[in-house]
């Protein structure tokens, strides 16, 4: 089969690579019809981030289950499935309490390999969320909403979940990436009435926009403080979303809520230390990690694309077949691309 392969920083590769067998009980392997290239793909890419040669690469993506271990039995062979990055078992502690992202059961390492034709999936009884009927049910711009149900939806509305957001509250985004947009759309499925979107990008803004953003800041740091604080009548928003991970986002979105406000974070941290002091003298709370996508998607998220109350689709606004992933990335490292599509299979 053909597979996404990181060679160095800079480059992925089309190869061919052994097709994935079941391994265990609880696997199953997956005919992928649709990917994508996600923004924490872009550190290794970048070299910001270590990564092994020669690995298989991508976390996202929407398929057919092809075969299934024996212990498999909630998933059949056939089903057309959302298969999330977190691989829940759906009974450990974690998962029992909400948060697959820490499942205490997955497998060491994750297995990648999303970015191709076919997957290796583990704990498919439980994580995998079966979609009903066929892909061919479903025109692109379904194909490409339930694909987001795949991590970066559940990874907005994990902000906004931990963020605790609710009707009628004044909400922060910080990041206007595929997941800052998303938790745009997050918030305002949770009832929020004033959306602040930090963008500086006008494609961007146009969408957060679409999504549901009443307000729009440009600025950055000092500025960007400033600039909330006047349109909240100098009160500070109840919680903000922090989808970018680095110092100064994180330390304008603990700047730029009320007292006792929430901060919701899920960029992966680029910085390894912070100074809570500013939590501590203003009693703002910091939450969040990483999604748990399984649940949410089972829950909330399938039934509100489905039903289509909420489009997160949108945010794929470059398309390419699975031979271009070079060109995929580069579309993203450029932001040329706010996500891009990867069309490997028709259904």
């Amino acid at each position: 089969m053909k597979a996404t392969i990181f060679v160095k920083p800079g480059e992925v590769q089309l190869q061919e690579t052994p097709k994935p067998k079941i391994e265990k009980t609880t696997d199953a392997i997956i005919k992928v019809i649709r990917a994508c290239v996600c923004g924490s793909d872009l550190w290794w890419y970048r070299g910001l981030a270590k990564r092994e040669a020669n690995s298989l690469v991508g976390h996202e993506a929407i398929g057919i289950v092809e075969s299934v271990g024996s212990e498999v039995t909630d998933i059949q062979v056939g089903n057309f499935v959302i298969a999330p990055f977190t691989h829940g078992c759906g009974h450990c502690a974690a998962c029992l309490a909400g948060f697959d992202g820490n499942c205490t059961n997955r497998e060491e390492g994750g297995n990648g390999g999303y970015q191709g034709e076919y997957l290796r999936f583990t704990n498919a009884n439980w994580a995998l969320v079966k979609i009903p009927g066929q892909p061919s049910d479903y025109n692109e711009e379904q194909l490409n909403s339930l694909l987001a149900l795949s991590d970066v939806m559940a990874t907005g509305y994990h902000a906004a979940v931990t963020a605790e957001v609710k009707q009628g509250d004044t909400v922060v985004v910080m990041g206007d990436g595929a997941v800052g947009l998303c938790g745009v759309i997050a918030a305002k499925l949770l009832g929020a009435t004033r959306i602040i979107a930090m963008s500086r990008h006008t494609d961007r803004q146009v969408l957060a926009r679409e999504f549901g953003a009443t307000d729009i800041v440009a600025e950055r740091g000092d500025e960007a403080v400033q600039r909330v604080l006047e349109l909240t009548e100098q009160a500070g928003a109840d919680a903000i979303l922090e989808c970018v991970g680095t110092e100064q986002s994180v330390a304008t979105a603990v700047q730029v809520g009320r007292p006792g406000a929430l901060v919701g974070r899920v960029g992966v941290p680029q910085k390894a230390e912070m100074n809570t002091n500013q939590l501590f003298w203003r009693n703002i709370g910091l939450r969040g990690g990483i999604a748990s996508v399984t649940t949410y998607d089972k829950t909330v998220l399938l039934e509100a694309v489905l039903s289509g109350q909420i489009n997160p689709g949108k945010v794929f606004t470059q398309r390419f077949e699975l031979a271009d992933v070079q060109k995929a990335y580069q579309a993203m490292d450029q932001r040329t691309a706010i996500k891009s599509l990867l069309v490997v299979a028709e259904g």
